[in-house]
């Protein structure tokens, strides 16, 4: 009876690894960013024969239901790696000589200037005036009277 039991999960778990030939379907992996398979827009189609890294050989892959991309977008855009020369000039139409002409335009003028705002008034004596500090009288000596000069170093000899 073990041997039947573990004879069938050996059957069930390595069925799986024989499981590659079978189909896909490719979901892309962000929104509007197409999967593109050998020129093919294989979003939302069924790839099959594509192993991917999983075999030792290269198989190419039958796509069903996807849609063939033009390699070189047909825009009005130029470029230079595309080998076409770009359009010269623009398409414009030459009114007829005779036409009637509109009316002139009214004139328009509009300039720009930029200063700065006016400074206020200045007034002679200041709102909180410093301190008034006096002169030393004298020499400079502090306590010294007025006529006493201090006396000059003399070098050593």
């Amino acid at each position: 009876m073990r041997i039947c039991v573990t004879l069938a999960i050996l059957l069930a778990t390595t069925s799986a690894a024989f499981a590659g030939g079978g189909f896909d379907i490719v979901i892309p992996g962000r929104a509007g960013v197409p999967v593109i398979i050998n020129g093919v827009d294989a979003s939302y189609a069924v790839v099959e024969g594509e192993w991917g890294l999983g075999q030792n050989w290269q198989v190419q892959p039958t796509i069903y239901g996807g849609r063939i991309i033009d390699p070189v977008p047909n825009v009005g855009h130029y470029y230079p790696s595309a080998g076409h020369l770009p359009g010269y000039g623009r398409l414009e139409i030459e009114p007829p000589p005779g036409r009637r002409l509109p009316q002139p335009a009214e004139s328009y003028h509009q300039s720009w200037s930029a200063q700065s705002a006016p400074l206020p008034a200045q007034s002679d004596v200041p709102v909180n005036p410093p301190a008034i500090i006096y002169a030393p009288q004298g020499d400079g000596l502090p306590g010294a009277p007025p006529n006493v000069r201090p006396r000059k170093h003399r070098g050593m000899p």
